[in-house]
């Protein structure tokens, strides 16, 4: 059984850092466009940060500059570094694999970011 499974979440201080990790389980994780989606309460959960398999990534514009996402395909891991955290990056952070008609999602990590 596919497993996504995130870790890294927390709460940080305006302008704070975090770096959030997904590990991937069952799958033959090198084809997958992996992908950082966030929701928060009252809002539509919305892409964050997605790579693809040859390593292209896009961004939200509300977080071009701050985030990056990488993948390390030996590790099947996707991560994403935060930078200059802001209040309205509070959100449950998910991770997504796409690949084909194959779409997996994690069980969501909460980043707060509050002083």
């Amino acid at each position: 059984q596919v497993q996504l499974v995130e870790s890294g979440g927390g709460l940080v201080q305006p302008g704070g850092s975090l770096r959030l990790s997904c590990a991937a389980s069952a799958i033959i994780f090198r084809p997958y466009t992996m992908g950082w989606y966030r929701q928060a309460p009252g809002n539509q959960r919305e892409l964050v940060a997605r790579i693809t398999s040859g390593g292209s990534t896009n961004y939200a514009d509300s977080v071009k500059g701050r985030f990056t996402i990488s993948r390390d395909n030996a590790k099947k891991t996707v991560y994403l570094q935060m930078n200059s955290l802001k209040p309205e990056d509070t959100a449950v952070y998910y991770c997504n694999a796409q690949w084909g008609e194959s779409n997996y999602w994690g069980q969501g990590t909460q980043v707060t970011v509050s002083s």
